[in-house]
């Protein structure tokens, strides 16, 4: 287990004076204003009185970053002291008159918000292709990697339409509506999916294919058409089921009955087509072949380049349906919507009134008013008047899903509140506030319930609550939605490493990478172990796919498990992963600049400032004839200039450690004919060798990459960018952290207790 570190000793105001004066005046006075900023060593026993600047300071002392790399620098003991001094003095103000910040009075739902909120309402796990979010509802934008920044959730006309539009498909969807028109959806599979193995999911003995979760809106039979790329010269039994069970088997290609024509490359004359009954709710659909014997194939006699493979393959899947709809079935959503069935006319007014009151509690996350009632009772009774009962829910459904107490989220300020004055946000806002933090979706009634009684601000129930949350398997979007967006992992579905150069990257490799570190971050963030270990950590998970790019032995099938490194191997941790490693390189090589900033930015939160106009490309060619540059050699040259060296210099060490990992994180010991120089120089002193030399180094101060997950976990849990009067929030958050080993529910915990969290600013 690793400590936090020992607290250092304090600095007096003359002290912290001399210091600046000594090391920084020099550069930052009023003549050379040197990088825009002009430091006052006098005004140093008061930070406090300019906080804005100070933090800059600290920030700077934190990060080692100043003074630049060749200047005379302080004692690490100084360092720690000064920043401390400079800490304490302003965390002791704003302790005095908090500060929570600007956040506006509405915020709408990000579409990964919309997704699990409509999720939990309804009980929807898997849309039909065609009603997929990504279609139906427009992305969001982005600032410092996260799209749920308030400010930035606008909403224009054009997207009031997708919402609308949005709702109409998924309360048909929810009720089961007999009558609703036709669905095609088509899923296309890469033409690099490598399809010779088994697709987790899918049943044994079969290979390649797609595994599809849908939901079916109604009982009824629904058309499967299958099409298919490259071919064998046997025929093959392509398999199709639903939840496991086969459904239909048939021979394409080969001499098949005409079904397909043989020969690399050809295509089934005629795509089978195959129309099956399937039950209303959530569905597993299998398209899948089966696998025709153990007996080693093409692949194992000669390097696989990207392809689908050496047999025939699944190209696009076409699920079209309902035909013949008997019943809208009994689905979970269903089940969560009618919590009453009207056995009379009569009693349909008092039902719809029960089903549509429940419904609005969840969604607009406060208890139900008349006039909220009212309005959604009013489209009831329109479609109610159409098509009946079931049809009147469906439409007063549509509204409350485009409901503005639904698509936004709402908090009130106080009546006759002082411009300027700050005050606690009422539980039940902070209970969606939290819901949304931990679970990117609406509060579940338990979490209603203890905000309605006036509970939930209570320290201990606060603390009960934010814990049994986590334990929830709704918190895995601190994995998919706060941990994607804050490390960049998204970036890896638009990565296209040059096929030439990295033939064995595919799809398959793509999914692999993706998943290790899905199933990493899980075991640290929700494992209740330490946020250091996502930097120190001396295991992974890997499936054979995985293993064998990684060179990894002994790991054999598809699914997914832990293995553990041994003492000194350069992989473990984040900065050992493939996902890592190729979001961070172009599609032709590495780049120790691109690593390097990656590491600055998202783990120490030091990023450097953007390069100065016309910076030359790197020459990575021939330094004389038939000799190539090595990436250090090339860089060496690249930051001659002395503008872009003082960056550089804190970059470049951190991304040559990672050189021996190529543009997709496989090892390697040469860069072309070079030996790989592995070695670093901090802008401390302090001297590395390869990534487990600077992980090394990296935790040598752990406060800093545990400050940087605090600020990001912040940023994400308020819907806004942080400013410099929320550092003594982050700081305070840190410190307690601490005791509890900086585990993700610490600093959790540290979040929902904090003012940011908890209070608002009044305009």
């Amino acid at each position: 287990m690793l400590t936090p570190p020992a607290q250092p000793q304090m600095a007096t105001p003359a002290a912290v004076s001399a210091v600046f004066t000594k090391y920084c005046v020099t550069c930052h006075n009023p003549r050379l204003k040197t990088g825009g900023f002009v430091l006052d060593p006098t005004a140093a026993g008061h930070p406090d009185a300019n906080p804005e600047v100070w933090e800059k300071v600290i920030r700077k002392l934190r990060s080692y970053a100043m003074p630049p790399a060749g200047a005379p620098r302080p004692e690490e003991a100084t360092y720690q002291a000064v920043a401390s001094y400079l800490e304490t003095e302003i965390d002791r103000a704003a302790t005095a008159k908090p500060n929570p910040g600007k956040l506006p009075s509405v915020h709408r739902l990000t579409r990964t918000e919309y997704e699990n909120a409509v999720r939990d309402l309804l009980a929807i796990d898997a849309l039909p292709k065609e009603l997929d979010y990504s279609v139906l509802l427009p992305p969001d934008n982005t600032s410092s990697g996260f799209d749920n920044i308030a400010d930035l959730l606008f909403v224009s006309p054009a997207v009031m339409e997708r919402y609308l539009d949005a709702a109409t498909k998924i309360s048909r969807l929810a009720v089961g509506d007999p009558k609703q028109p036709l669905m095609v959806n088509i899923y296309r599979l890469s033409p690099e999916e490598f399809q010779d193995a088994r697709v987790e999911e899918l049943p044994l003995g079969t290979r390649g294919g797609i595994a599809i979760h849908s939901d079916f809106p109604v009982n009824g039979e629904y058309n499967i058409r299958v099409e298919t790329a490259g071919s064998a010269r046997d025929a093959q039994q392509l398999e199709i089921s639903v939840d496991g069970d086969r459904k239909q088997l048939v021979s394409i290609g080969g001499n098949s009955g005409g079904r397909g024509r043989g020969g690399r490359g050809a295509a089934p004359e005629k795509p089978p087509e195959f129309r099956i009954p399937i039950q209303a709710g959530p569905r597993l659909i299998g398209v899948t072949f089966l696998q025709r014997s153990e007996a080693r194939d093409e692949a194992t006699l000669k390097p696989r380049m990207r392809s689908t493979g050496t047999l025939a393959a699944v190209a696009r899947v076409t699920i079209s349906g309902p035909y013949n709809a008997r019943s809208p079935g009994d689905t979970p959503s269903r089940h969560r919507i009618f919590v009453c069935h009207p056995a009379l006319a009569a009693e349909e007014t008092d039902c719809a009134k029960k089903i549509l009151s429940t419904l609005a509690r969840r969604a607009y996350r406060r208890p139900v008013e008349a006039a909220d009632l009212d309005r959604l009772m009013t489209f009831y009774a329109a479609g109610r008047a159409d098509g009946g009962f079931e049809f009147g829910i469906e439409r007063a459904l549509e509204r409350l899903l485009v409901s503005p107490n639904f698509l936004f989220r709402v908090e009130r300020d106080p009546a006759g509140a002082a411009p300027g004055s700050t005050h606690r946000i009422s539980d039940l806002e902070l209970a969606s506030r939290l819901s949304f933090f931990l679970w990117s979706s609406i509060p579940d009634g338990e979490l209603l319930d203890t905000a309605a009684a006036g509970k939930l601000h209570e320290p201990a129930v606060l603390e009960r609550e934010v814990r049994r949350m986590l334990a929830d398997a709704k918190s895995e979007s601190l994995v998919n939605n706060f941990a994607a967006q804050w490390l960049y992992l998204r970036d890896l579905e638009a990565k296209q490493p040059d096929e030439v150069l990295f033939p064995d990257f595919d799809e398959t490799l793509r999914r692999a990478f993706a998943r290790e570190t899905e199933l990493f971050l899980d075991s640290v963030l929700r494992g209740n172990r330490s946020v250091l270990e996502l930097i120190s950590a001396n295991y992974t998970f890997v499936n054979e796919r995985l293993a064998k790019h990684y060179g990894i032995p002994n790991v054999h099938g598809s699914h997914f498990r832990k293995v553990t490194f041994p003492e000194g191997s350069p992989r473990g941790g984040l900065l050992g992963e493939g996902t890592i490693l190729t979001i961070t390189s172009y599609a032709n090589r590495t780049s120790p600049v691109v690593r390097g900033k990656w590491v600055l930015e998202n783990l120490l939160a030091a990023p450097p400032p953007p390069p100065p106009p016309n910076v030359p490309a790197l020459k990575t060619g021939r330094d004389e004839p038939g000799k190539t540059l090595s990436m250090r050699a090339a860089m060496v040259q690249h930051r001659a200039n002395p503008a872009c060296a003082g960056c550089h210099a804190r970059m470049d060490p951190i991304g040559f450690a990672m050189e021996n990992f190529d543009a997709t994180g496989k090892w390697r010991d040469l860069d072309g004919e070079n030996p790989i120089d592995a070695s670093g120089v901090l802008p401390d002193g302090e001297k590395f060798e390869g990534l487990a030399g600077l992980k090394k180094a990296l935790l040598r101060h752990p406060d800093q990459f545990v400050n940087t997950v605090a600020e990001k976990l912040l940023m994400y849990a308020l819907g806004r960018n942080l400013q410099y009067y929320d550092a003594p929030a982050v700081r305070a958050i840190v410190h307690e952290a601490a005791k509890g080993n900086y585990t993700l529910a610490s600093l959790a915990l540290g979040v929902a207790k904090s003012v940011p969290f908890q209070a608002r600013i009044e305009p």
